[in-house]
Parts: structure tokens; sequence; C-alpha cells
């Protein structure tokens, strides 16, 4: 299973190749530019926006699409901010509940590729603290990030049939670095 035991993609039938591109410090502005769009946008107390996912590390080669993570206090209230977050250009895909329901996912696209991930969870669920320490240990420990790296650029050399082989493949490696932090 992918990422802490969860599915993040729907399986699509399709040959795919990923593209990892070296870090580029473009990402970090691009995730404050949605931030403050976000932050101005949804009307609810006490959310945090964080940038997760490798384009989140400085120095780290990764897709280049930006994963924003935005914690609310009341998962209950969820549903309200769907229209807000697809007036921003973002997309609802509501298909991944059925596998995650504590989670509501978006995307935002240019000329046909990914370019945004919206992960909208509660505060201090299972999920926004174990991105964050996967984060937050990759920012700091040189070794798992370049091992991380490493393995990622591995996986970009084959073809895929879908977004879930990927993600399963990369699962390995991500519990191994959680079991250091955890």
């Amino acid at each position: 299973m992918p990422f802490y035991t969860q599915k993040f993609f729907k399986a699509e039938s399709f040959e795919m190749k990923i593209t990892i591109e070296p870090y580029n410090p473009k990402w970090r502005t691009e995730f404050k530019k949605e931030q403050t769009l976000l932050l101005d946008s949804i009307e609810e107390s006490g959310i945090r926006i964080e940038h997760i996912g490798s384009t989140s590390v400085e120095g780290l080669a990764a897709k280049p699409v930006i994963d924003i993570m935005i914690g609310i206090n009341d998962f209950k209230t969820a549903g309200q901010h769907i229209k807000t977050i697809e007036n921003l250009g973002y997309r609802y895909i509501p298909d991944y509940e059925d596998v995650m329901p504590c989670r509501r996912f978006f995307i935002k696209e240019s000329n046909g590729n990914r370019t945004h991930h919206i992960h909208m969870v509660a505060l201090d669920s299972d999920f926004w603290k174990r991105h964050l320490k996967f984060r937050d240990h990759l920012r700091v420990d040189e070794e798992d990030r370049n091992k991380y790296q490493e393995f990622k650029i591995k996986l970009a050399k084959k073809n895929w049939n879908n977004r879930d082989d990927y993600t399963d493949a990369k699962s390995e490696i991500i519990k191994k670095i959680l079991k250091k932090v955890e």
C-alpha cells in the first residue's frame, strides 16, 4: 500500500512515465502564492496550510507537482470549503473518499498536466502528522533524502500502468524512513 497504507490515487489504466526534476526554488514560491490564496478564501478560523511532498524539501528532486495540505479543526466542515477551493481553479476529486474518507482531494492542472494537489484533512489526524514528520525528517536528514531521491529516480525510468503502481512502489522506502521518526 502506498504512503501510510492508504491509496492516494484511484487506479487509472494507461501507460505513463513519471517525470522527476531537480529541486527548483520556484516550488516554494508557488506554494506561498497558493497558500495566500487559500488563506484569503477559506472562511474558517484556525486552519493551517502546509507544503508537503518532495517539492517541499529543499534539494530533493521531485515530480513538479506542488502538494498542499490544509488542516482544519473540525473535518465535518470540509464539505463547505469545496466550492471555495474549486473557485480558485482546483477540481474536486471525490473518487478517493471510499479509500480515504478522512481526506478531501483536489487537483489543479495547466495544459493538461497536474501542477498542484490539495489534501484537506483534520488537523492532528494521522495523515496530517505523518506527512509533516516525513517532510521534516527529509529536510534535515541528508542521507535519507538522498536515498529517497535515488529510489524515485530509479522508479521514474520505468513505465507505469497507473498512478497506484508508482505510489505503491514508493511505499516501502517511505515506511522505512517513517520508522526512524515515529
